[in-house]
């Protein structure tokens, strides 16, 4: 049997939300430091983009992802939050966006490994 490397990149996943997570609950509870520079953790993607993975294919039939046109689109950054008087950069508004993104992406992970994990004990059953 091969290999399975998806409970790695899960758990890496995991990692990065957890570093995520911190940065938030740090810039929010600093939101009322004067001269405090709100903090964020660097997209997954950018981490998964510096690894070089390739997707291998094994058959011809499978969809070629270079041909298709499938890849990754940047986003520009959001700029529209201000710096207060007081020279903190803190939005309470958007670090509650954050820790929704966070929230969202602890909850894909779980499923997709959870699901990850049915599949291999129902081909190990039978």
């Amino acid at each position: 049997m091969e290999p399975l490397f998806l409970f790695n990149l899960a758990s890496r996943h995991a990692q990065w939300a957890t570093v995520r997570q911190t940065a938030i609950a740090g810039n929010i509870a600093n939101a009322n430091t004067p001269g405090y520079k709100a903090v964020d953790a660097e997209p997954f993607a950018a981490i998964l983009d510096r690894t070089r993975l390739a997707v291998a294919r094994t058959s011809g039939s499978h969809m070629d992802v270079a041909a298709g046109g499938i890849g990754a689109t940047k986003v520009a950054p959001r700029d529209g939050w201000d710096t207060s008087h007081s020279g903190n950069s803190v939005s309470l508004e958007q670090e509650m966006l954050k820790a929704d993104e966070v929230n969202r992406a602890y909850s894909l992970n779980t499923s997709i490994v959870r699901s990850f994990h049915r599949m291999i004990l129902a081909s190990v059953k039978s």
